[in-house]
């Protein structure tokens, strides 16, 4: 009976104590998360700061928050601050070597934070994968595709890849690129080309639309089109004057080629 009372005096203090470690994590880990989000929300109020700012700050006290509350839950079971500042520094060697990806990590976001590479809802190509930027925290670059996927980047991947920023300017140059008959009048399809994209007002007047035969195909001579549109709009009006260049060639008598085979037959 002894022996039970002993090994209860034992266990009920760990288990006191795992029970306040539990609830300081939960009361930590709601606390850090909602100190997170009202930096969050003030930073990106003001519209002086990037709201890239604003997640990657809001981060960094989430997770100050939790190495704080890391600290208090070790003081619980008896480890005391300083000897784990100690140990920390005796284990520096082995920790960074463990954790010099996810330091590296942590490294390459200071420097897309500095740097702004991109920023939050930009379109971007960071070393082939595409999609527009949702979040930038201490550790990751979240992308979302066009089809609604969503992708994980490291920061040390992102910051080590060449990035295409397709959102970075305000405008950008629509190339279309339409083939005609060689019976056709080249001059009349390129004043078509061009009228038909100055009469879309997404088209912009400066720099003018450009206008040039461009290749002499083998089926079909080339023109192409050298368009400049708001970056917003650069797909719906690609898309829109794709389809209606093609019925103003209809129209004014342009045909369109398509590639023709010619069968051979020898007789016996």
């Amino acid at each position: 009976m002894q022996d039970y009372l002993n090994q209860a005096e034992v266990i009920w203090p760990l288990i006191a104590s795992a029970g306040k470690a539990l609830v300081v994590l939960i009361l930590g880990w709601t606390v850090a998360g909602m100190i997170a989000g009202l930096v969050r929300r003030r930073i990106n109020a003001t519209p002086q700061i990037d709201p890239t700012l604003g997640n990657f700050t809001a981060s960094l006290v989430k997770w100050a928050i939790l190495a704080m509350v890391l600290v208090a839950v070790l003081g619980i079971f008896g480890i005391e601050a300083t000897s784990i500042v100690a140990v920390l520094g005796a284990a520096s060697l082995a920790i960074g070597l463990a954790l010099q990806g996810t330091l590296s990590d942590l490294a390459a976001g200071v420097m897309l934070v500095v740097f702004r590479p991109y920023k939050l809802g930009q379109f971007v190509d960071i070393g082939g994968t595409s999609g527009t930027v949702r979040d930038l925290n201490l550790f990751t670059t979240e992308l979302v595709t066009p089809d609604n996927v969503q992708i994980i980047v490291p920061n040390g991947q992102a910051w080590g890849a060449i990035i295409t920023n397709y959102s970075a300017h305000d405008t950008r140059r629509v190339d279309l690129t339409f083939g005609i008959d060689y019976g056709d009048d080249a001059g009349k399809a390129m004043e078509i080309v061009e009228r038909t994209a100055r009469a879309d007002s997404r088209v912009l007047a400066d720099p003018a639309p450009w206008v040039r035969v461009t290749n002499l195909g083998d089926s079909s001579v080339d023109l192409t089109a050298r368009l400049w549109c708001k970056a917003e709009d650069y797909w719906e009006l690609k898309f829109a004057l794709t389809r209606e260049v093609k019925e103003a060639f209809d129209a004014g008598g342009i045909s369109i080629p398509y590639p023709h085979s010619v069968e051979i037959q020898k007789s016996a």
